[in-house]
């Protein structure tokens, strides 16, 4: 706080200061905004711990194979029964994940102890035909940070594609 107060006022300071010094504040201005910067960074950082912290906090990524088999449109997703996100998907953000991309879907929290996630995907699967296909996993939330990896991967042997959940705390 008292880091605040100060840098607060020197930039009202600087800010009333005659013309004719205003050659030696430049140096004290750019030490001030630099002050400023830093002082947003360790906000944004506090703001992302309070409200994902780590033992509630869960991300959700998204990666795809060659997709000879199918072609995203959409992936909802849901979490103990509430859906917590919604994406339609551009032909570059497909071709992004084709190319070894993975995205973010979600990033929020859950409650400890036992949760299912549900991905729904949308999309045009062999022949054309319009697909939609769901995995869902289950896992149980501790203490630590839980990642969620949706993987939509190609399988020759059938023909088709086929969708993977992996957790990892």
């Amino acid at each position: 706080m008292q880091r605040t107060a100060l840098i607060i006022a020197l930039a009202a300071l600087f800010m009333v200061s005659v013309p004719a010094f205003a050659e030696p504040l430049d140096d004290e201005m750019e030490d001030v905004k630099k002050a400023l910067l830093d002082l947003k960074r360790d906000l944004v950082i506090l703001e992302e711990d309070l409200l994902f912290p780590a033992s509630t906090q869960v991300a959700v990524f998204l990666s795809m194979d060659v997709g000879e088999f199918f072609h995203l449109d959409s992936v909802s997703l849901k979490i103990n029964g509430k859906e917590v996100t919604h994406h339609l998907y551009t032909d570059k953000q497909i071709d992004a994940l084709y190319r070894g991309g993975v995205q973010r879907l979600f990033i929020g929290n859950a409650k400890q102890g036992s949760n299912r996630i549900t991905a729904f995907f949308t999309g045009r699967g062999p022949n054309g035909r319009d697909y939609r296909r769901a995995t869902t996993v289950e896992f149980e939330k501790s203490f630590e940070p839980t990642f969620v990896e949706l993987a939509i991967v190609d399988t020759t042997a059938k023909y088709q594609p086929e969708f993977r959940a992996t957790v990892a705390n």
